[in-house]
């Protein structure tokens, strides 16, 4: 397996990764409104906004992140980690923790300092996130599973408390993903 940053040429190869692990996990609605927002971001990427990563085997996508800005109300540099997915035939064997690593080194590489995602805190524990309460960062829209607002620190900093409400990319600025 090969992991590597994602080019255009995997847009189409990306978002049926997403629309069918999601709909096999989720259902087809879900499967669909990932799809969407994985488009967006997709296309989005060209504003050098949205850093995403794969994982190759025999040349076919078979797993895939993304990372883009979140903003604070101070100076710091923060990501957002999502959406994640790994084919529902490759899951179970660390591919996805491999890819978030690959993409976590890469992050700090380029002098990222905080990173959150927004998930199931028994999985992403296994790469380094811990809960963050809502006084300490709060999430850009109000969370419909509070426990799932997770983050790390990329530097030996831990995560201070930071003023106001993160703001995301257009793609995330929808109520119903939170």
């Amino acid at each position: 397996m090969r992991l590597r940053p994602f080019n255009n040429s995997d847009s189409q190869s990306i978002e049926q990764l997403f629309i069918k692990t999601f709909t096999d996990s989720d259902g087809p609605t879900e499967g669909e409104r990932v799809g969407r927002l994985v488009k967006r971001l997709i296309n989005e990427a060209e504003t050098h906004h949205v850093l995403g990563f794969v994982a190759m085997e025999n040349e076919t996508v078979v797993g895939c992140i993304f990372f883009t800005p979140l903003i604070f109300d101070i100076p710091i540099r923060a990501a957002l980690l999502s959406p994640v997915a790994v084919s529902t035939d490759h899951q179970g064997q660390g591919i996805g923790q491999q890819l978030i690593r690959f993409g976590l080194d890469e992050l700090r590489v380029r002098g990222e300092e905080l990173v959150f995602t927004y998930g199931d805190p028994n999985y992403y524990s296994k790469v380094g996130f811990k809960a963050v309460p809502e006084k300490t960062a709060k999430a850009p829209f109000a969370l419909s599973q509070p426990e799932g607002w997770l983050g790390q620190s990329l530097t030996t900093v831990a995560i201070e408390p930071l003023p106001g409400y993160a703001r995301c990319v257009a793609a995330f600025n929808e109520p119903d993903l939170w």
